[in-house]
């Protein structure tokens, strides 16, 4: 069975930096698109930023240049540094993967992991 399990969520100032890790593991062929997605209180998920099996990126306007996404692909692994992240970035942070596993190509979240900034 899939898993994503995201971690370093967590308390940070604003203009801290913090960063995430999401790790895939399971029956796993291939990986191709991973992401990472938030929720803040009242709202809807929205996109954070992507990132391709070559590496290719994608992010919201509202983190370009500050946040960064990367990935492992010998680990399965996807990364998001949040660099001078500020209040409104306060949210509960969820890694997203396309995932080919034994049981075909799924899309796979993780259980969300909470950033909370600090005014």
């Amino acid at each position: 069975q899939v898993q994503l399990v995201e971690s370093g969520g967590g308390l940070v100032q604003n203009g801290g930096s913090l960063r995430l890790g999401c790790a895939a593991s399971g029956s796993i062929f291939d990986i191709n698109t991973m992401g990472w997605y938030r929720q803040a209180p009242g709202k809807q998920r929205a996109l954070v930023a992507t990132i391709t099996r070559g590496g290719s990126t994608n992010y919201a306007d509202s983190v370009k240049g500050r946040f960064t996404i990367s990935r492992d692909n010998a680990k399965n692994t996807v990364y998001l540094q949040t660099n001078s992240p500020k209040p409104d970035d306060t949210a509960v942070y969820y890694c997203n993967a396309e995932i080919d596993s034994n049981q075909g190509w799924g899309v796979y979240w993780g259980q969300g992991t909470q950033v909370t900034v600090s005014s």
